[in-house]
């Protein structure tokens, strides 16, 4: 198979040590993180060729961050360097009925600052056949939505797949116009769509009819519905997947999604994960997930959504932003094997 490439912001992650709060902690912290970056780790894990694009400072900050990927197996031979600065974000992890909490320091980061031209997307297509891109990109910058409309394009002109996770981050729509002006003319281009439980309503005005994503139960009839509307409105999409979070604390959750390919529904198993280490990065691992099962299990589509599922459920285990588990775990879990026994 050729290889994936994503395109997006790797930021530094600082967090107090366990479950302490900010106004707490004498320490962080640091892991490296980011959705295109997490998805790039998790398919490099799989055994997948890939090539995370990016733009980093010139500094030692940006040197640590090529390590980190580097470390997992992420090709970074299209990563520029330049900018002034490191995004950052600072992540409070909760604890049964307290939340989590994320606080963004992205401005003006070497990412956000990019020339749109200083990227040579038909070069870096060519030996490529898949391209993974979310919604939080565009949002960053104005630069930023311009260089992902460009990277869409080419990566129609050169016939690869192309898939995005919509991944709606209000907090980061401020540069002057909303999700929903820029995304249609994205999502026109896409053949894949990943969304969760709230991302169609908040960028597309498309809303599962009586859910409250905070009852800790979703209905998976009311997303259906949510995927004929996407189909619909975006006749280019060939899969629709949606991730189904059922919060029922901070610490629990059930897991699961439904999958709408051609007119056929597919529906995943639902894990009940009653203590959860570290939820972040997990749609991402459930996209690097998808976008794995999707081309090693060809055209058995179940099995594609299954196996998303299961490592996503599996990345709830692993404390950072990436899905540090193999194929072989994820499978395992995939075939009922939910004891979490020691492998002896």
């Amino acid at each position: 198979m050729s290889k994936v490439v994503t395109f997006g912001e790797i930021m530094m992650r600082l967090s107090p040590p366990g479950y302490l709060r900010f106004t707490q902690a004498q320490s962080l912290d640091v892991v490296y993180g980011g959705s295109e970056a997490n998805v790039a780790v998790s398919l490099a894990n799989y055994g997948l060729e890939t090539d995370f694009v990016t733009r980093l400072p010139a500094n030692d900050l940006g040197d640590a961050c090529l390590a980190f990927l580097r470390a997992r197996g992420v090709g970074v031979a299209n990563v520029l360097r330049g900018g002034s600065r490191l995004g950052l974000y600072y992540l409070e992890v909760g604890s049964v009925q307290r939340g989590s909490k994320v606080i963004y320091d992205r401005a003006h980061s070497a990412i956000a600052t990019i020339d749109p031209d200083s990227l040579d997307w038909d070069e870096i297509f060519s030996d490529a056949d898949w391209f993974h891109w979310t919604g939080i990109t565009p949002a960053i910058s104005p630069d930023l939505a311009t260089t992902t409309l460009q990277a869409v394009q080419a990566a129609n002109r050169n016939g690869l797949t192309v898939s995005c996770d919509l991944n709606y981050r209000s907090k980061l729509w401020k540069w002057g116009r909303q999700a929903s002006e820029v995304m249609p003319e994205l999502v026109e281009l896409v053949d894949v769509v990943i969304a969760n439980e709230e991302d169609a309503d908040k960028v597309f005005g498309i809303r599962a009819p009586e859910t409250d994503v905070t009852s800790g139960v979703l209905e998976s009839e009311s997303y259906k519905l949510v995927c004929e509307a996407m189909g619909d409105r975006f006749p280019n999409l060939q899969i629709i997947a949606i991730t189904l979070r059922g919060s029922l604390s901070a610490s629990h959750n059930t897991w699961s999604a439904i999958m709408w390919s051609e007119g056929q529904f597919y529906e995943a198993p639902v894990y009940d994960i009653t203590h959860i280490v570290d939820r972040v990065g997990g749609g991402d691992a459930f996209g690097g997930g998808l976008i794995y099962g999707l081309r090693a299990y060809k055209g058995d589509k179940q099995a594609a959504l299954s196996f998303a599922v299961a490592a996503s459920c599996l990345k709830h285990t692993v404390f950072g932003d990436f899905n540090l588990v193999t194929v072989d775990e994820v499978e395992e879990l995939m075939g009922g094997d939910v004891s979490g026994r020691v492998s002896r």
